[in-house]
């Protein structure tokens, strides 16, 4: 796992930003962190590595806040013994179930991504994560700077780790975050599955990736006042 500081201003709040498969930082540096500071977490290649990560992480904060998205919400949750007590837990176009018939990502969707993962990250994967070609065209003016082979290379290491890792959930996440045209993990079954556990859910008129919905990281976490 690496992370990165996008804010470190010794405020009082840290939001604690979970990303999704094949992510980095890169396009979440236009959101404003007003008074908060922020860390990025992403590449879950070493699943098995990001406990001793999270335990050697020293934080001092008053409050503290968990954003997840996409994968990002199947690796914090793993990671929750290991983490602070959050204010707000707030689950983002993702589910603790990432590859589920009924809540997830489908298994043949899955296993035909990872097929052909280097063809798909050239172009087709990144297209698909938007609901509108606009917000592909201001995502491509920064993109992430990792590399296939790296993000190839995540995604088969997820892939054996969920299939030799049963899928469990306790209640969790305070409220999720859903959009309307989510061409990764269906919208439908993520609805399916916060409904099953009695969680708030906010839909967005947007893609896989909606956070050219928002200006900043507070406009997120104002997800944990709305109701059902």
């Amino acid at each position: 796992m690496k992370y990165f500081w996008l804010n470190k201003e010794q405020n009082d709040n840290l939001i604690m930003f979970f990303c999704g498969w094949s992510f980095d930082y890169k396009p979440f540096e236009r959101l404003n962190c007003g008074n908060n500071d922020v860390i990025i977490f992403y590449d879950y290649s070493d699943i098995n590595s990001l406990e001793d990560s999270i335990k050697n992480f020293s934080l001092d904060y008053r409050s503290y806040s968990l954003i997840a998205w996409s994968m990002g919400v199947y690796a914090a949750y793993l990671l929750k013994e290991f983490l602070p007590k959050f204010d707000n837990k707030i689950a983002i176009n993702g589910t603790p179930f990432p590859v589920n018939d009924e809540y997830g990502i489908p298994l043949k969707t899955f296993d035909l991504t990872l097929k052909y993962v280097e063809t798909g990250l050239q172009g087709k994967f990144q297209k698909n994560l938007f609901k509108r070609t606009a917000d592909y065209e201001k995502y491509v003016k920064n993109p992430v700077s990792r590399t296939v082979q790296d993000c190839k290379n995540e995604l088969e290491a997820l892939n054996s780790y969920i299939k030799s890792n049963e899928a469990k959930y306790n209640k969790f996440y305070d409220c999720a975050i859903i959009s309307d045209t989510d061409k990764i993990i269906p919208t439908r079954n993520q609805i399916s599955c916060w409904d099953s556990f009695c969680t708030p859910v906010k839909i967005l008129d947007s893609g896989h990736f909606p956070f050219f919905e928002f200006n900043d990281w507070d406009e997120i976490l104002k997800c944990n006042q709305i109701q059902k």
